[in-house]
């Protein structure tokens, strides 16, 4: 369960999305996932659906790789569901007890469950297709008006490449000593949920532990390789906006241009 998140790992590849400049891609993510807030009927919906399945066909990313991405977010994803069905009033289709299903909450409770799995998937596929270096140029690249007001860009855009590229490392430690203490007996599934969270108290140590061991070693490695900051540093690659850059932004000003009409002609 641990190994399915998607987030934070980078998927080789050689597609047009890989080659899109990764100031756009950040951009684009970012309308998307505003966009989804924006949308309320089964026609915004089945745009974004859209919008992502071209996506990934043209990303060539597997989509059963993408798709077990989900699997550790399931649980939030059916009580999300279950939150959305049963606290929604309306019209009254089912009654369990004083559990009451009603048309308006299972309406509402397909579509946050829809916008849930977009979010993921949308997000998934910006660092899927952006090798870490190239997402800290570009987050880099849009903080730079910032510097006006003193906000350090480099620096702060390398701790955020570097906390999603560590996501998939520590969740993959965090697999392999919850293996060993498997192995040594333990139990993280039965009992009581203060029994299961007493229980996770060997699992955290050790991954404290070995969070501030890469941390170490990291360290030691960018300073063996004189890392002082962003000052005066320069680029092996410049970013570039290209055609296909281009062509990206006029979909995606597509796209929103159509969000925008359906959820102004349906209120």
């Amino acid at each position: 369960m641990i190994r399915d998140i998607t987030i934070g790992q980078y998927y080789p590849g050689e597609s047009w999305v890989h080659k899109l400049d990764p100031r756009l891609k950040i951009i684009v993510t970012l309308i998307f996932i505003i966009s989804l807030f924006f949308i309320r009927d089964f026609v915004g919906y089945s745009i974004a659906v859209a919008a992502v399945w071209i996506t990934i066909g043209i990303s060539k990313v597997p989509l059963r790789f993408i798709l077990r991405g989900l699997k550790a977010i399931f649980m939030i994803i059916i009580f999300t569901f279950a939150l959305n069905m049963f606290m929604t009033g309306g019209t009254v289709l089912v009654k369990i007890g004083f559990l009451t299903v009603t048309y308006e909450g299972l309406y509402r409770a397909f579509f946050m469950a829809l916008r849930l799995v977009l979010l993921i998937i949308g997000s998934s596929l910006l660092t899927l297709t952006t090798k870490p270096v190239k997402l800290t140029d570009g987050i880099e690249r849009l903080l730079n008006p910032f510097k006006r007001i003193g906000l350090p860009a480099h620096e702060l855009a390398m701790m955020m490449t570097i906390a999603l590229r560590f996501i998939p490392t520590l969740l993959e430690e965090t697999d392999k000593i919850m293996k060993a203490q498997m192995a040594r007996g333990a139990d993280f599934e039965s009992g009581s949920i203060f029994k299961r969270a007493k229980n996770m108290i060997p699992i955290l140590v050790p991954l404290f532990i070995s969070a501030f061991r890469i941390a170490q070693e990291l360290a030691m490695a960018m300073e063996a390789r004189c890392y002082r900051g962003g000052e005066g540093r320069t680029k092996l690659h410049e970013l570039k906006f290209k055609k296909r850059d281009l062509a990206a932004a006029i979909l995606t000003c597509l796209f929103l241009a159509l969000i925008i009409v359906v959820r102004l002609k349906g209120g």
